[in-house]
């Protein structure tokens, strides 16, 4: 490779120059311009010494005096970033053939903002966390997080956040919170459009702007009472909920009578309220089990309902397995609560 850390270059595409900042693979280079750090392959930056004796010279400029300088308009507008986001910088490897493919991915966070913030980070692969990570994005920085293999990709990863300012504001809010998950089908298509355009990552906005705190709105229970509402002590809450079930069937016959009118899309989306109903009521009364029967189909009601299992804290296991009541129709949850 013709370029070592700490070489002088120029960026081809803005004519910026700048420092070679580490050495990523024998295709591409972290540079540093202006203070601020990304990757580039190597045919998008060059040495400035051509840019030196080839670009034409400027005529002299005139003498402008003081007294001739128009006074520009102060800029009034209020100088923001354009908040967090995530980069998955893809390091390529050739197969047998000669072929490239992606050996894994650099995950980074890029800070836009004047502002510096304290994370936390949490990889969760197939619902079980694989990476945690807390520490400090600081303004206008990029953070180097972990590298992700590619087959690990696969895996529904979902990589969650929680943000808070690193200095207390009482006008913003505590902290914040934002997970993205990937899916193999986007991934693919991010990785072409890469190498379609000649680009070296692609990114994820986390948030724009951090949030403002939220004023607590106060309610007068009195207020209600005297408008004919029922106040119920919140100790006893549970006393007033529906009742639980231990066993909930989302055959749509089961759920509505007018189940002929609505369409694929619409039956399943009632399917899935339905679920998350009973579900709710289940960790509420704090339920040791429940038994979800969806029936065997093409399969799209329990791969939805597992996908959902997989993201909640309450689940300890699921299990699809035979049963002589159910066949493999129904999908077994057992919860698991913390105190």
């Amino acid at each position: 490779m013709k370029y070592e850390p700490g070489d002088k270059i120029i960026v081809l595409l803005t004519g910026e120059e700048g420092t070679v900042a580490e050495i990523m693979n024998e295709k591409m280079v972290m540079v540093e311009v202006k203070g601020v750090r990304f990757p580039a392959y190597t045919d998008q930056v060059d040495f400035p010494y051509f840019k030196m004796f080839t670009e034409k010279k400027s005529p002299p400029r005139k003498k402008i005096y003081p007294e001739h300088i128009r006074k520009e308009k102060e800029d009034v507008r209020e100088k923001t970033g354009n908040g967090v986001l995530v980069c998955f910088i893809p390091v390529f490897d050739q197969d047998i053939f000669d072929d490239d493919v992606v050996e894994k991915f650099k995950v980074y966070l890029f800070n836009h903002d004047d502002t510096a913030y304290t994370f936390s980070y949490d990889l969760k692969m197939g619902g079980a966390s694989d990476f945690q990570l807390k520490n400090t994005l600081e303004p206008r920085s990029d953070f180097y997080l972990h590298d992700v293999k590619f087959e690990d990709m696969s895996d529904s990863p979902r990589f969650n956040f929680e943000f808070s300012l690193k200095d207390a504001d009482k006008k913003k809010a505590p902290y914040f919170e934002v997970s993205l998950k990937l899916k193999a089908k986007q991934l693919f298509k991010k990785i072409e459009m890469l190498q379609l355009n000649n680009e070296s990552s692609f990114t994820y906005p986390l948030f724009e702007y951090y949030p403002d705190r939220q004023e607590e709105v106060s309610v007068d229970l009195r207020k209600l009472q005297h408008a004919g509402y029922r106040v119920y002590d919140a100790s006893a809450f549970r006393s007033h909920m529906e009742p639980p079930r231990s066993v909930v069937d989302l055959h749509i016959e089961k759920l509505t009578d007018s189940w002929k009118q609505l369409a694929n899309y619409e039956i399943l989306q009632q399917q899935i309220r339905t679920f998350e109903k009973y579900y709710d009521l289940a960790v509420s009364h704090h339920q040791s089990n429940l038994t979800v029967i969806h029936g065997i189909g093409e399969g799209k009601l329990r791969d939805e309902i597992h996908q959902l299992l997989k993201a909640r804290k309450e689940v300890r296991s699921f299990v699809n397995q035979y049963s002589h009541q159910y066949g493999y129709g129904a999908t077994e949850i057992y919860f698991e609560y913390r105190t």
